[in-house]
């Protein structure tokens, strides 16, 4: 039977006892019916994970000791950072949830000249807080011990005006164009890049597309345009595809293994 995996905010120490955070406390009484004594797996995020068991439930309140300490590689070689223009309702849970589980390291959501979602500082705060979460959650899910970065929202323009527009070889940056060429230019198109790709950049746009000033913005940037096919994708239909393409090219998806996580006792 798969442990229930928790992720734990703070310190793990090999004997110590912790207390769960609230949510993930209440989940585990009242929904998973846990007792003293369930084993657990514990992780804070710093690619270890622990063994662990819960030691007493009083109502909501959960604790758990903390044993022994192990180093699980699950992340992804490629290095990929997802752009996203924010969707409306609860889409962008969907995309952080999908990206995390498919091994992206770093999701930076921005709002476009035809996004639809305005978002002022108070709710940009919460909408990062609440997606870290959703990334958490994933990471439960998924087995990952490290957590992608998920940054606070901001402008597009404001991204890419930070960005060196110099690219660096090994490292793509790809915006996805509906209406752009199917076969992008030689030095970016992932079935025809000559030198080894250690990660990537990957733009998506909002319901309604990448302006024009937009796009040559990425231009500037270093970016080229990549299509995936003859059929415009949803917003997160397309960032899930453009992950898996890069994943399957360059990642860990490219082979399979009866043995997908690399342990070592520590």
């Amino acid at each position: 039977m798969r442990l229930t995996r928790v992720f734990v905010d703070g310190t793990l120490t090999p004997g110590a006892i912790v207390e769960l955070a609230r949510d993930t406390a209440s989940h585990l009484a009242k929904v998973l019916r846990a007792r003293s004594g369930d084993e657990l797996i514990l992780f804070n995020g710093d690619g270890r994970e622990f063994t662990g068991a819960i030691e007493a439930v009083r109502g909501s309140r959960v604790s758990a000791s903390i044993g022994a300490a192990r180093s699980v590689d699950r992340e992804s070689s490629l290095a990929l950072t997802l752009l996203q223009c924010v969707p409306r309702g609860d889409r962008m849970d969907f995309i952080v949830q999908k990206a995390t589980e498919l091994g992206v390291g770093r999701i930076v959501p921005v709002l476009s000249q035809r996004s639809v979602v305005r978002l002022d500082e108070s709710q940009s705060a919460s909408k990062q807080a609440h997606w870290h979460a959703v990334a958490v959650n994933a990471c439960e899910q998924c087995g990952r011990n490290r957590l992608p970065t998920v940054e606070a929202p901001q402008p597009l323009l404001s991204y890419l005006g930070a960005l060196t527009p110099i690219q660096t070889p090994g490292l793509l940056r790809l915006v996805l164009e509906p209406e752009g060429a199917l076969h992008p230019r030689p030095r970016a198109a992932p079935s025809m890049v000559a030198e080894p790709v250690s990660g990537a950049h990957i733009a998506i746009g909002p319901e309604g597309g990448f302006a024009p000033e937009e796009l040559e913005a990425f231009e500037l940037s270093a970016f080229s345009r990549l299509r995936l096919g003859p059929r415009v994708l949803r917003t997160e239909t397309a960032a899930i595809a453009a992950i898996v393409v890069l994943q399957a090219r360059f990642g860990d998806m490219s082979a399979v293994s009866d043995d997908t996580s690399r342990t070592t006792d520590s």
